[in-house]
């Protein structure tokens, strides 16, 4: 039944949005009075502030309860940085890299701590949208765009006790806007450089036992050539959607539906021929349909809180040629179903228990190649505080994976807080990721069916200090993780073998200033040391793509005249783009700024430049990064 009313939802967004497209050819979190948070339903008072994690343990807890590093970033920031890629905004998360293949729309890949971007677990309302098709089974993060985004938490560190495979370099929670209490509506649209459109719609409401929110958007862009040695630009466009729909049964149970939706094409350009293999300008395009679908039946036993769910992920990815034809050059079919019970106890006030069992079943085809696997697993994990200002929270977890067996996870953490304002982090956790599909099973002899997973062991330790009541913040974080049997091509058997090791560890430093209402400074410097520990020729070598140094900076003022003024300044160090150290990477300063103007009370117009000083960078060898541009747009609230 679960999985019935997910995907007839989700395919309803697919087909209205899609008929609709063929028409035109560390932060504080506002709740409203309905709230869902990845499986967790609770009437949460009518919008008031509050802050709140889930990316921790899997269910909602305050950040002062987990000794995990997390950053949170709202709506608020969302719109205040008037971002349209997700991915520009992690960028300026401490111990976070991103890098991307071109402009927007191309590949884009996220780092946590020094990890691969596929040890990047990513969840958007509350469903694994890592992608089963791709050899590393990573999300690809370009087509994550900001329109129906309601927050983004960012879980830094392994944490595969309550979310299993590929929670090894951290967590990407993503949820999307959220039925409201009464009637609300948000809309935008903007224009700008390279002849770009960006525009976004949504209601929220609710009547009597059932709620909604519905989310549109639509994004064109002429964009840049994909090859920095290239002169044609390469377009992107995506329309997609998100749903998300309650029904109060009782005061007791409730069923939560979620749907998004999103259909997206780029111009991508292919290698050269000669060395050194760089892209080059050609007629290539790629088109990507995700869906993404959640169904869950929340039942409340007095102090227990039962959730049954299923969930759904299915991406289909199709590459074009033109010069060889209409029909694609590659395909690939992904899809990931999980069915899922939790129980969360709240024992006494000192005491919570969460557990939880799962099942997932995954398969993709490449047209050569199809394969299936199912995963069993059990969690458990213990909240306590035993006194006042004292958390500790402690977990284990068991996959058995009719691919490889079976798999043990551990993790603990501990937070304290005094009084006058410190409180003090520390945490010990084990990550693992299963081997994929296509490396247990690819084509051409590449895949190896005795692959065992790969795991990593972190241990973090940090300090908070607020000051001047909350108006000064400061944090610290010093980690170190180390990850074996890291899956890699091995040249010796031409297949994928658990052959890598890497170390990572470093310092994440963060500070949120607020000196008055109207003025707001944030800042963070992360130092990532990743070093590739595997025998061999590069040994004790930086990991591609990984600067050791970055340091971003915000500053946001609300004039007497309402006027909002704000710029961000985002410092990259050096790194190399290739495992032996022989392409160096220059490093790079970015500087955006930004305003914006209410007109009344429900209307506003903004604009932004990008890149302000026009800076010639590379992130990844080849490939183009936008120069500067200009954005202005108009934006509505009804609430």
């Amino acid at each position: 039944m679960l999985k019935f009313l997910i995907l007839t939802s989700s395919a309803l967004v697919a087909v209205a949005l899609s008929s609709s497209a063929r028409a035109q050819s560390t932060t504080q979190i506002t709740k409203p009075v309905f709230c869902v948070y990845d499986g967790e339903y609770e009437p949460c008072g009518s919008m008031v502030d509050n802050d709140i994690i889930i990316s921790a343990t899997g269910v909602v807890e305050k950040p002062e309860s987990t000794g995990h590093a997390i950053t949170v970033i709202d709506r608020q920031t969302i719109e205040q940085r008037q971002a349209v890629a997700i991915s520009d905004l992690l960028a300026t998360t401490p111990g976070v890299t991103v890098t991307r293949n071109g402009g927007l729309g191309t590949l884009s890949t996220v780092r946590i701590r020094g990890a691969e971007g596929e040890q990047t677990l990513t969840l958007i309302d509350g469903v694994r949208v890592n992608d089963p098709s791709s050899p590393g089974g990573g999300f690809d993060f370009a087509n994550l765009l900001s329109g129906s985004v309601e927050r983004v938490e960012v879980l830094r560190g392994p944490n595969s006790v309550p979310w299993g495979s590929q929670a090894i370099g951290g967590v990407v929670n993503v949820v999307t806007a959220a039925p409201t209490d009464r009637f609300s509506a948000r809309a935008n649209a903007e224009y700008g450089s390279f002849d770009s459109v960006f525009a976004n719609a949504g209601i929220s409401g609710k009547a009597g036992r059932f709620s909604g929110s519905f989310n549109a958007g639509y994004l064109r862009t002429d964009g840049i050539s994909a090859a920095a040695s290239g002169t044609e630009p390469d377009g992107y466009r995506q329309y997609g959607g998100t749903a998300r729909i309650g029904v109060d049964i009782t005061d007791a149970i409730s069923l939560d539906l979620r749907g998004y939706y999103a259909n997206s094409r780029v111009d991508i350009d292919g290698f050269g021929f000669t060395p050194p293999f760089l892209p080059v300008d050609d007629a290539e395009y790629a088109e990507t349909q995700e869906i993404y679908g959640y169904a869950g039946l929340n039942v409340g036993l007095g102090r227990l809180k039962n959730r049954i769910a299923f969930t759904i992920a299915d991406i289909n990815r199709d590459n074009f040629d033109p010069t060889f034809g209409s029909a694609p050059s590659f395909f690939a079919r992904g899809r990931s179903e999980r069915y899922e019970y939790q129980g969360d106890w709240r024992a006494s006030g000192a005491i919570r228990l969460v557990a939880g069992a799962q099942r997932e079943n995954t398969r993709f085809t490449d047209g050569s190649v199809f394969k299936s696997r199912g995963t069993t697993s059990v969690y458990g994990e213990a909240i306590l505080t035993p006194i006042a200002r004292l958390t500790l929270t402690g977990g284990v977890r068991y996959d058995d994976d009719s691919a490889f067996g079976g798999h043990t996870t551990f993790g603990a953490n501990a937070v304290y807080s005094l009084s006058i304002g410190t409180t003090f982090r520390g945490s010990y956790a084990e990550g693992f990721k299963a081997p994929t599909l296509y490396q247990l099973f690819g084509p051409f002899g590449l895949g190896n069916p005795n692959l065992q997973p790969e795991s990593a062991r972190s241990y973090d330790v940090g300090i908070e200090q607020n000051l001047v009541g909350s108006a000064i913040t400061i944090s610290a974080t010093w980690f170190h993780r180390d990850t074996r049997n890291q899956i890699d091509y091995n040249a010796a058997t031409f297949t994928y073998g658990n052959i890598a090791r890497t170390r990572g560890k470093g310092l994440e430093v963060g500070l949120n200033m607020r000196p008055s209402d109207r003025l707001t400074l944030s800042g963070s410097y992360s130092f990532i040391d990743s070093i590739n520990r595997s025998p061999g020729a590069n040994f004790g070598k930086q990991l591609a793509r990984r600067p050791r140094q970055s340091v971003s900076a915000s500053i946001d003022w609300e004039t007497p005249l309402k006027l909002s003024v704000g710029a961000t300044v985002l410092a990259v160090g050096d790194s190399f783009d290739d495992a032996g150290n022989f392409n160096r990477l220059d490093g790079y300063v970015v500087a955006g700024v930004r305003a914006e103007l209410p007109i009344g009370n429900r209307f506003a117009i903004y604009g932004r430049v990008d890149n302000l000083f026009d800076e010639k960078y590379t992130v990844v060898r080849g490939y183009g990064t936008p120069g500067r541009a200009a954005y202005g747009g108009i934006r509505v609230k009804f609430d």
